[in-house]
């Protein structure tokens, strides 16, 4: 790979998925396991037909602020290079944004949440 993996990603969703990291990034991304709180996940029912074959689900979730620190999200930082972010923008449909995110471990990470 030309470019090094050096942006952090928090995935609690199907960007975990080998077939989606296959189709999106043509390689399996190294991660580690990691959380969120203030957040809780609710169902998105998904409209984009790419995202549904990619993914297999047609209902995703989506990680919504709750303000309560109780509440927690758990996923996998994934390291992506700035070329694979950009892919990824791409694949999140228009419910979710992406924001810059302190995780529970203390990293910081773009995380995509309800818009």
């Amino acid at each position: 790979m030309a470019q090094s993996a050096s942006v952090l990603l928090f995935s609690y969703g199907t960007l975990r998925q080998p077939e989606v990291q296959l189709a999106n990034y043509r390689r399996l991304l190294e991660g580690e396991p990691d959380s969120l709180s203030g957040y809780r996940l609710v169902p998105v029912e998904i409209g984009d037909p790419d995202v549904v074959r990619i993914s297999g689900k047609k209902v995703h979730t989506i990680a919504v602020a709750s303000g309560d620190p109780e509440d927690r999200v758990t996923g996998m930082v994934l390291a992506l290079t700035e070329a694979e972010l950009a892919v990824t923008d791409a694949y999140e449909t228009k419910d979710y944004a992406r924001i810059e995110a302190t995780l529970d471990s203390g990293r910081s990470a773009w995380v995509y949440v309800a818009v």
